[in-house]
């Protein structure tokens, strides 16, 4: 199947690579910019949002709330990463060939931003995971069309500000690994 594709997908030159690059890195920035900025509106209305001074017993949403902090993190450093993209483009395009990076040099820088979409992607998958489960067990621990007697049981609109913000960052962090392995396939070509 690698064969067909090469044969569809000619092999990039460095003016029509750095030109790809210059557009899917501002692509990949804007996007994850959005995605992991309304992961942050969400998770520090949640966090802020919390009555700190209520015990809770739910260790399943703390839990997702430390992995999104992490995976923020991630996130910005990927938006940071992607605006490298941009520079290393315009390093390409330079009409001086002394200041091109060499091939070597953005397999690596590609390879990067990779493993970091890929340790934040999995990091926001367990705690979507961790989060929705939390919710879950809440909902199933009161029967339905009863009062709610129990206020640890009780689903707020703060635990689904959670899940919102780790699936916004499953997705912020898939676009950076789509683009950083688009980009590096092509010029491992």
């Amino acid at each position: 199947m690698t064969n067909e594709l090469n044969s569809v997908l000619p092999a990039p030159t460095k003016a029509r690579f750095a030109a790809t690059f210059r557009v899917v890195s501002r692509f990949s920035f804007w996007v994850q910019l959005a995605l992991g900025s309304t992961s942050g509106i969400a998770l520090a209305f949640a966090i802020f949002s919390r009555n700190l001074s209520e015990v809770t017993d739910n260790a399943g949403i703390g839990f997702s709330i430390f992995l999104a902090v992490i995976g923020i993190l991630l996130v910005c450093f990927r938006i940071y990463w992607a605006s490298s993209y941009r520079r290393l483009a315009k390093r390409l395009q330079s009409p001086e060939r002394e200041l091109h990076p060499s091939k070597e040099d953005v397999i690596q820088v590609l390879r990067i931003g990779l493993v970091v979409s890929l340790v934040g992607m999995l990091l926001a998958f367990v705690a979507s995971e961790s989060s929705v489960i939390a919710v879950l067990a809440k909902a199933l621990a009161e029967p339905q069309g009863v009062a709610v007697y129990q206020r640890e049981n009780v689903i707020r609109s703060l635990d689904i500000l959670v899940v919102l913000a780790n699936v916004n960052l499953i997705g912020a962090h898939f676009i950076g690994s789509l683009t950083s392995l688009g980009l590096l396939e092509w010029v491992e070509q």
